[in-house]
């Protein structure tokens, strides 16, 4: 975990990462900072396994011959046992909490802000929407937190794979699920490999801006 920002801000950003995402966490914070003018403290968690540790139920490989482990729940106890020692070394005392990823983060953030309330509001940049049972848990659950901030490339549904394929019609269903709540879904240019770092700072600029 590493941290990064403003000392006693009041809005905390917690950006959840793979180790394959290599993006020095100063550089993304200027470039956030750069525009918006609150204060707010970054903190980077880097899961040890992408397929295992950031998928909310375990499902058959997608990618190669690597399964998904379905220990999403893990991933989020360790955040949530961390987050009291981070308020109270780093934040005002009325802090508020954002939780946001890129594509399999960023299901697990929107999976997230479905299991608890503790976060103000959710980045799911480019979400991986296209997960087996994903459509059926969002349309079965109440998401518990004030503010979403969807996104995705507007080439990612023409993927050769056939379930990676069913992610623009998924996001259409999300944000439908959505409708009564203060969210965005925002259409970027590109396939999903298009600037992610840029596309996730979008996200977290949207949540300080409205929250």
């Amino acid at each position: 975990m590493d941290i990064y920002g403003d000392k006693n801000a009041s809005l905390c950003l917690i950006r959840v990462t793979g180790k394959h995402e290599e993006e020095d966490i100063s550089s993304f914070f200027r470039h956030i900072k750069e525009q918006t003018q609150k204060d707010f403290l970054l903190v980077k968690f880097t899961v040890d396994d992408w397929n295992r540790d950031l998928s909310p139920w375990p499902a058959p490989a997608v990618f190669g011959d690597e399964p998904f482990g379905g220990m999403a729940e893990e991933t989020l106890n360790k955040i949530c046992e961390a987050l009291p020692d981070i308020k109270r070394s780093y934040l005002s005392e009325d802090a508020e909490f954002v939780i946001g990823g890129y594509s399999l983060a960023g299901l697990w953030a929107l999976w997230a802000a479905y299991r608890t309330g503790i976060f103000k509001a959710v980045v799911a940049a480019s979400p991986s929407v296209w997960f087996p049972g994903w459509t059926d848990f969002a349309s079965e659950h109440e998401i518990l937190c004030e503010k979403i901030y969807l996104s995705l490339g507007k080439k990612e549904a023409l993927s050769r794979n056939p379930l990676l394929r069913t992610v623009g019609g998924a996001i259409l269903k999300q944000d439908e699920l959505l409708k009564d709540k203060d969210h965005i879904l925002e259409w970027n240019e590109g396939t999903h490999f298009t600037d992610p770092e840029g596309r996730t700072a979008k996200g977290f600029i949207w949540t300080i801006n409205n929250c």
